[in-house]
């Protein structure tokens, strides 16, 4: 791409495995991405690309070197907590090991370069992760009188955003109602985040880097929302014009 044009942007692909004496179409393992990203992105004027893992170190060197950002999109798994050096609880998800090393690896080559992240739901939690935070496995068994933050409907609660962070600054208000539909959440931060959006049980919504250009991480899902919403879009549009910014250096 030459540099006026728009940024090309990577979405972490979910992983399905190969499903043994299965129905015949789902008998190999599957690379699959939700359109929704693709169109919250091609709308805010950029070029997405889906990302499937890489097993090459070189590979995903090569891989992020020619992205001007980074989507770290959501799925049905929880990060293994050994990453962050906890034992399973009796509630956790299914892992993805596969998934969970490339986004990791993906996430760390990304900040070390300093390009522009955007993390929605489960990668909110990986980019808290790659930089040594840690999870609640299971918001219900963990937070004392949490509320229920598997939703099934779009604007399910609302969060209240903190004053003076990029995300106040670019949706413009002090609070928002959004779908979740997470039962993980953020414990302890990683090194240089902060907390953006709380819910108002105290759960962590949203974190930001304090050291980087452009690293937002979101617990709810915007790209399900700003087809109807522009206070939603405004996040995908922030996030592009930032990786625009990195393309023009």
């Amino acid at each position: 791409m030459t540099r006026g044009s728009p940024p090309l942007i990577g979405i972490t692909a979910d992983l399905s495995e190969a499903s043994p004496n299965g129905a015949r179409r789902y008998q190999e393992a599957t690379v699959f991405l939700p359109r929704r990203y693709v169109s919250a992105l091609e709308r805010a004027g950029a070029v997405p690309v889906a990302l499937a893992a890489q097993d090459s170190a070189p590979a995903r060197r090569a891989l992020i070197g020619r992205l001007d950002g980074l989507l770290i999109s959501g799925g049905n798994f929880d990060i293994h907590p050994r990453i962050y050096g906890e034992r399973p609880i009796k509630q956790l998800g299914i892992v993805k090991p596969a998934r969970s090393d490339f986004e990791l690896e993906i996430a760390a080559l990304a900040l070390r370069r300093d390009l522009p992240i955007l993390g929605i739901c489960g990668g909110a939690q990986a980019i808290n992760v790659a930089l040594g935070g840690t999870l609640y496995q299971d918001i219900a068994a963990q937070i004392a009188g949490a509320a229920q933050h598997e939703q099934n409907g779009e604007n399910g609660h609302p969060v209240r955003l903190q004053s003076g962070t990029r995300l106040r600054r670019i949706v413009g208000r002090d609070t928002l109602r959004v779908n979740t539909t997470h039962h993980q959440a953020i414990k302890r931060l990683g090194r240089g985040l902060r907390v953006d959006a709380l819910a108002e049980d105290g759960v962590i919504e949203g974190v930001e880097s304090t050291g980087h250009e452009f690293v937002l991480g979101l617990q709810w899902h915007p790209e399900v929302l700003a087809p109807r919403q522009m206070v939603h879009r405004r996040i995908f549009s922030a996030f592009v014009a930032a990786c625009r910014k990195r393309r023009s250096r």
